[in-house]
């Protein structure tokens, strides 16, 4: 009797420290190994010339959006497992938040609408060559997705404001990252096409 009680009290705490669905982790996962297929392909296989070309003066060149993409994750990751999760729950959030799981998934790759990066966020070749800067980037990638299968944070009582898309809960910040990877994707694919780009 004694062993059958303890086995339900072990499965009940499972139960109660499980913060994510496992379709939820799913799909977190599913879209950060997606979008990083993505990225990592439209960025593969370039000469210095085309990593660092630049289609405009005021446009960014590959090698810029790739460091600002590495720079984007890592802020994140640190948003999420820091002042995100170490502030006070707020379950009455969850209501403000509603829906906004698919807004980011559908919303931040259009790139029909422009927005200036943060001054932190602004590429200044913090990571050296194409190889450290791909290499930095697919470590912050594997942690993420380490982070989303194995975390118990309680991601979705805890909340930070986005400049656009207003408060967010740590699993949609997670959504985010992908996302947005997949918005600079685009933008290496734009600078690719433009005419004067060097064929080697």
């Amino acid at each position: 009797m004694k062993s059958v009680l303890l086995l339900v009290a072990v499965l009940f705490a499972a139960q109660t420290t499980e913060t994510l669905t496992q379709a939820e982790r799913d799909k977190a996962v599913r879209e950060l190994q997606e979008s990083q297929k993505a990225f990592l392909q439209s960025s593969a296989g370039l000469s210095d010339a085309q990593w660092n070309f630049k289609p405009g003066p005021d446009r960014w060149s590959v090698a810029e959006c790739v460091e600002h993409v590495t720079l984007s994750q890592d802020l994140i990751y640190g948003v999420v497992t820091g002042n995100l999760v170490k502030s006070p729950a707020e379950p009455a959030k969850r209501e403000a938040v509603k829906g906004k799981d698919q807004t980011i998934l559908t919303m931040t790759p259009d790139r029909s609408h422009k927005f200036k990066a943060p001054e932190a966020l602004v590429p200044t070749k913090k990571f050296g060559t194409p190889a450290e800067t791909l290499k930095h980037y697919d470590t912050a990638h594997d942690r993420m997705v380490e982070y989303v299968k194995t975390t118990q944070d309680d991601l979705r009582d805890h909340f930070q404001d986005h400049p656009a898309f207003g408060p967010l809960d740590g699993y949609q910040w997670i959504l985010l990252v992908a996302a947005h990877t997949r918005r600079h994707t685009e933008q290496i694919l734009e600078v690719k096409a433009a005419l004067n780009f060097p064929k080697m």
